[in-house]
């Protein structure tokens, strides 16, 4: 589950998205979700696909559809909860029947949204209210309002940080390692747990891109360059840093025996030190500190080791995005549950993470990085379109495990090579696809 995001591998989901246009149509362009007007007017029975199983489970989702009841006495809202969300719902964007709210999958691309999905309203409007509308504009429209956003950044137990010795955040990736090593060295800690096995934790590096340069054009710059890994780039010096990590030995023995929910009792009971993952995290991993009988404020958030003009930068990205199936006979009642969920909810502020409501505080978390003068970024998306085309013709899969996961293989001697040659093969390719998509 994603506040804990799952992300797909590129070139069969490219071809399958590609069949399933056939089977969807596309006319859900022309059939706007718009805003509800008066609830008493709206009504039907609407399904919601999620991810997140652990609402399901708890009640957390059916405490929220009878609150929104209140407001909507009409409508119905049903939940399906699905483990595999990123591969179920793939799957069921070959037919019609894909809920009537979804968070849109990664897999979709972005330029394929209005076959999917009815369009909310203008960018231009919704964009006054909600954060990262541009994440899901085509052609002025916007197709999905994120739930929250969340900061890149390690989550880590402090306690741990502390027995080795280290009060203060590391300032570049070779200090960051050298704290790695003081953990391994005076702790029992596992000083880096690299959840491999799952994979999804592993694409959260991808998200590591404009921090190292603290450029809020750093995506859109992927669709002109050339060589995105080579010296002095992001994405070569964030996945350098993860390489180093494995090759020196300070993550787990064997990554292919990692466990994402072992993962979290690992870290909040002080057994592992550090996860990269998101600001999403942190909430999960002081509920697994307290279940450990531990101390859940020994569960702290740090920015990439990396400074420009003597700051820190981290970028902040929409999580999953809510959209209306296309297709759905329901859609005021759709869009009705959008709004309230993402306004009314408080799911967020409960997640303790980012609100998309424009204006809304950061939640406590993140309120160090803020009092540390921690520069917060919104990367540009302008030319999403185009760097998802060249990645998908790369089959690189920059959301996907497959290529973070040939790093570590690679840096724990599974795979031939070197951290030389899977950056010049990572150049190459983009490079190719680069100009075969012009």
């Amino acid at each position: 589950m994603r506040r804990t995001a799952c992300a797909a591998a590129g070139a069969a989901v490219a071809l399958t998205l590609t069949a399933c246009g056939a089977g969807a149509g596309s006319g859900g362009a022309s059939a706007t979700a718009a805003p509800p007007g008066d609830p008493a007017k709206v009504s039907g029975a609407i399904t919601v696909l999620t991810n997140r199983t652990d609402q399901v489970q708890d009640g957390t989702l059916k405490r929220y559809a009878a609150r929104f009841r209140r407001i909507y006495p009409h409508v119905t809202v049903r939940f399906q909860g699905l483990t595999d969300y990123e591969g179920d719902v793939k799957i069921r964007l070959n037919s019609k029947d894909y809920g009537d709210v979804l968070a849109i999958p990664d897999s979709v691309p972005l330029k394929r949204y209005p076959t999917f999905f009815a369009p909310l309203g203008s960018a231009a409007d919704l964009s006054k209210t909600y954060d990262f509308t541009d994440h899901a504009t085509v052609d002025g429209r916007v197709y999905g309002i994120a739930g929250i956003g969340t900061v890149g950044g390690f989550v880590y137990n402090k306690a741990v940080w502390r027995r080795a010795g280290v009060t203060q955040w590391p300032t570049t990736p070779q200090q960051f390692l050298d704290d790695l090593k003081a953990v391994k060295a005076r702790t029992g800690a596992i000083p880096y747990y690299t959840n491999y096995h799952d994979g999804w934790p592993l694409t959260k590096w991808g998200e590591a891109l404009g921090s190292p340069s603290c450029d809020p054009a750093a995506h859109d710059k992927l669709a002109g360059a050339a060589a995105p890994w080579a010296a002095g780039q992001d994405l070569n010096t964030a996945d350098g840093l993860l390489y180093t990590i494995v090759h020196d030995k300070l993550s787990e023995a064997d990554p292919t025996t990692t466990n994402w929910e072992n993962s979290k009792a690992l870290l909040g009971a002080g057994k592992a030190g550090t996860m990269w993952l998101g600001s999403w995290a942190v909430v999960q991993m002081r509920d697994a500190a307290e279940k450990s009988g531990k101390n859940p404020d020994d569960i702290g958030f740090m920015p990439f080791p990396a400074q420009k003009d003597g700051r820190f930068c981290s970028v902040v990205r929409p999580d999953y995005q809510y959209a209306v199936n296309a297709h759905s006979g329901n859609k005021a009642a759709a869009r009705a549950w959008i709004d309230w969920f993402v306004n009314k909810s408080g799911d967020a502020q409960a997640a303790l993470s980012v609100s998309a409501v424009k204006g809304t505080p950061l939640p406590a978390p993140l309120k160090p990085l803020q009092e540390a003068g921690v520069r917060f970024l919104h990367l540009s998306e302008g030319k999403a379109a185009q760097v998802d085309e060249i990645d998908k013709a790369s089959e690189i899969g920059l959301t996907a495990p497959d290529y973070p996961q040939h790093l570590v293989d690679v840096a724990r001697g599974a795979a031939g090579g070197d951290l030389d040659s899977v950056f010049k093969d990572l150049d190459r390719k983009w490079s190719d696809a680069r100009d075969a998509v012009g």
